[in-house]
């Protein structure tokens, strides 16, 4: 099977490069010449595309609906062209797709699907992104997590993959949650349960403090709690979940560490997105 990538990161280089190994013929557009082997680059959208039965984009797809994220390509691709230049029997596969980027592929009667409504890929992809979210508080941090008092914000996927590596490092870990449900099963796992509504109560107490949930959270008024010695790291999707010019004019260490798994696992990250895609092609029926 023909399979266009188009743009992206390390990811998306070596998602390409493992679907040529299982034998597809690879076609590559968006990256520069020094990124990728010439073998596979096309130099034009238009031939990128043609006889492609899928067209994969990057994850994140796109930054503001406009543009495609092509973080390795010095020129600027339009998601308007792509869709205008794909046909209908052709499959369209990305990350993080809006519903303003789904109705420009409806009116070209393309038929878009997210990677990131697949729970293989959000679970997985936990995985990279936790232990790169333990890296970053390694880094940053002047003493060690064993023993050291951590909180995450939330228990969704991501809360629960990070909450585990904690606990495996010795963390005295404590899991921040609204449900009555969740608090019940972060007990059972034998972290600290915290309901959100008490968050202030255990805020200066933290050595690192992980959020995991795409709102605001930690705003001033939890931040006025928060020790200058304690270090934040925000692993949410945009919006995220910390005011970040607040905690700079505290004094405050926080990190927006977004995209971990491609700047710090890039390998098993795509082989995560191969297997969801393989999956995708399994039902679809796409030969």
């Amino acid at each position: 099977m023909q399979i266009t990538i188009l743009g992206g990161d390390e990811r998306s280089i070596r998602l390409a490069y493992l679907l040529e190994e299982d034998g597809h013929n690879v076609i590559a557009f968006a990256f520069n010449e020094d990124k990728v082997d010439p073998r596979i680059l096309s130099q034009s959208l238009e031939k990128a595309l043609e006889k492609s039965k899928l067209v994969i984009g990057p994850i994140p797809l796109t930054h503001d609906n406009v543009l495609l994220n092509t973080p390795l390509y010095s020129e600027k691709v339009p998601l308007e062209e792509i869709f205008y230049k794909m046909m209908p029997n052709q499959i369209f596969i990305g990350g993080k797709i809006s519903e303003e980027v789904y109705k420009l592929a409806k009116s070209q009667d393309i038929k878009a699907i997210d990677l990131m409504d697949r729970e293989e890929l959000s679970v997985l992809n936990g995985i990279p992104t936790a232990e790169g979210a333990i890296q970053v508080a390694m880094e940053e941090m002047d003493i060690v997590l064993h023993g050291a008092n951590g909180l995450v914000l939330g228990f969704g996927r991501m809360g629960k993959i990070l909450a585990k590596k904690l606990q495996g490092l010795d963390v005295n870990v404590y899991v921040a949650a609204r449900k009555v449900k969740d608090l019940a099963w972060i007990e059972s796992y034998g972290y600290t349960p915290v309901n959100l509504v008490d968050l202030k109560d255990y805020l200066k107490n933290m050595d690192v403090i992980f959020n995991t949930i795409p709102t605001m959270i930690l705003d001033e008024e939890m931040l006025l709690d928060i020790n200058n010695d304690s270090l934040i790291v925000d692993i949410a999707s945009v919006p995220g979940g910390v005011d970040f010019e607040k905690a700079k004019e505290l004094n405050l260490k926080s990190i927006w560490a977004l995209g971990l798994p491609g700047k710090l696992a890039a390998k098993t990250a795509a082989i995560i997105i191969k297997n969801t895609i393989i999956n995708i092609i399994e039902e679809l029926g796409v030969i």
